[in-house]
């Protein structure tokens, strides 16, 4: 089953913190792929997939911040009208529920590719729906684009 690892970090919500995590990713080599970042309060939660995770984890664990890593699903999305429907009504036929969506971020070679990225409530039903579909998905190879 092809999915990726998204990296979860609860911040502090305030004036620079996201920078101060950015600089630390770039000063250690790793690109960030796709994020999206949600305020609850006065903490904030980043979540994102990035060039290899398994470094990712130990930048981030060294600045004393307490990572949480997910698997979930990267999908080609046709780029027409109607291309996100693609992915999400044979999810929704699976009765799988999704549970946050977001796009990556544009990237050499894309094309006229959007990947989305996935996080479902059943990532095995989700992946065969998709599949059966013909829905491109991606694993590893996601951190080399």
């Amino acid at each position: 089953m092809k999915t990726v690892k998204e990296i979860a970090v609860r911040l502090e919500n305030k004036p620079g913190v996201l920078s101060q995590v950015s600089e630390l990713l770039g000063a250690n080599g790793i690109n960030i792929l796709a994020l999206t970042v949600q305020a609850e309060g006065s903490e904030g939660i980043l979540s994102f997939v990035a060039t290899n995770p398994a470094r990712v984890t130990n930048v981030l664990e060294s600045a004393g911040l307490k990572p949480e890593i997910r698997e979930i699903l990267a999908a080609e999305a046709p780029h027409h009208p109607g291309g996100l429907n693609a992915l999400l009504k044979p999810l929704k036929l699976a009765g799988v529920n999704v549970r946050y969506l977001y796009s990556c971020i544009s990237f050499h070679g894309a094309g006229d590719r959007t990947i989305i990225l996935l996080g479902v409530d059943n990532i095995q039903a989700a992946h065969d729906a998709l599949s059966k579909e013909w829905i491109k998905l991606y694993g590893e190879e996601l951190y080399n684009f």
